[in-house]
């Protein structure tokens, strides 16, 4: 069945998960989407992983097939049939991403149980689509290959269209928008798509309000030292390193650095850039805990706080990144999210 047509809107409810995403955002139209039933899916070999939070980002793929087709239905069935039987022939359960939009715009559900979650704006699929991403980022996959070519205005005016349903439906905001290998080695989705990602923010931003700038990160590499080092230390160690946080990037955080970026199989490189941040950080807010809330609120204290660093996002944590975020033109959220992690180690 095609669903889709109708406004988009946010549910009132708010709890400790959603206090992450409570984003105001206007109203958004969802595009038509075609269900598993309605382009003839297998069911999984496997019973799909459910995760009961929302998921904090949007990731761009290409699928990386020839840029030709028939502007039809039976095409774009036939592509998700041929994209299941790649992804399962490859040992996965299923198809790796969430949704895929064929070159004349059909867009339809991909993995099990996507769509049904991304109505229900509470939960999301764990996808197998971006190594380290897949339990936090809806995957939306574009047919084609955009190494060279620009894709057709078709499939982009249903990108569109389906990364702002889903911010809406999941409290995004624009700028949460990312390309594949913009967490991985990869060159998916394309030169031309990834340039293109800071268009795709600003239409969605259009659509539905906010500023569509992405973080911007620093390049830390052997011989730095500071208040930056120091949160890719903390950071590490939030993800299982055991390294001592000095605020010197020395061989052994360099090592550390190394062996994260292999484990989420980003350009393993020893240097902290752009792939590198975006795996490490997450969003924090008040009630969380742990090495990554050091790390933040070691960055506040060196910017005048006066904050203990005891890794508690209570409500001095709180206060203190509300008063940055005004200071730093960012929402006043006290939500520690990708463009306030940014800023922070800028």
């Amino acid at each position: 069945m095609l669903l889709g047509g109708g406004a988009v809107v946010l549910g009132t409810g708010v709890s400790a998960t959603a206090a992450l995403h409570a984003v105001p955002v206007r109203a958004a139209v969802q595009p038509p989407i075609a269900d598993r039933d309605e382009w003839g899916a297998r069911p999984p070999t496997l019973p799909v992983t459910v995760h009961a939070a929302r998921p904090h980002k949007v990731i761009v793929h290409h699928t990386a097939s020839p840029d030709s087709g028939a502007g039809s239905p039976v095409h774009a069935f036939a592509l998700a049939r041929s994209i299941q039987d790649a992804h399962q022939g490859r040992g996965l359960i299923d198809c790796g991403r969430h949704f895929t939009i064929s070159r004349d715009g059909q867009v339809m559900e991909g993995r099990h149980r996507s769509l049904e979650t991304l109505l229900g704006g509470a939960a999301v699929v764990e996808g197998a689509h971006t190594a380290g991403q897949n339990t936090v980022a809806v995957g939306i996959e574009n047919e084609g290959t955009y190494d060279t070519a620009q894709p057709p205005s078709e499939l982009y005016a249903s990108l569109v269209e389906l990364c702002a349903a889903v911010c809406v439906r999941y409290g995004l905001r624009a700028y949460q928008i990312y390309g594949h290998r913009d967490f991985t080695d990869t060159d998916c989705p394309g030169d031309q798509l990834h340039r293109r990602l800071p268009r795709l923010r600003a239409d969605v931003a259009a659509r539905i309000g906010g500023n569509p700038a992405a973080p911007a990160w620093p390049t830390l590499t052997a011989g730095a030292r500071g208040e930056r080092v120091c949160s890719v230390q903390f950071l590490l160690r939030q993800h299982g390193s055991p390294l001592t946080v000095t605020g010197i990037y020395d061989s052994a955080t360099a090592r550390a650095v190394r062996s994260f970026q292999g484990a989420v199989e980003a350009r393993v490189d020893g240097v902290a850039g752009h792939q590198t941040w975006n795996q490490l950080v997450a969003p924090l807010a008040a009630g969380g805990s742990g090495e990554a809330v050091r790390a933040v609120q070691s960055q506040l204290a060196a910017n005048g706080s006066d904050l203990w660093v005891d890794g508690a996002f209570g409500p001095a944590t709180r206060s203190a990144v509300t008063s940055f975020q005004a200071d730093a033109s960012l929402p006043s959220d006290g939500v520690v999210d990708a463009r306030t992690w940014a800023a922070l180690v800028a």
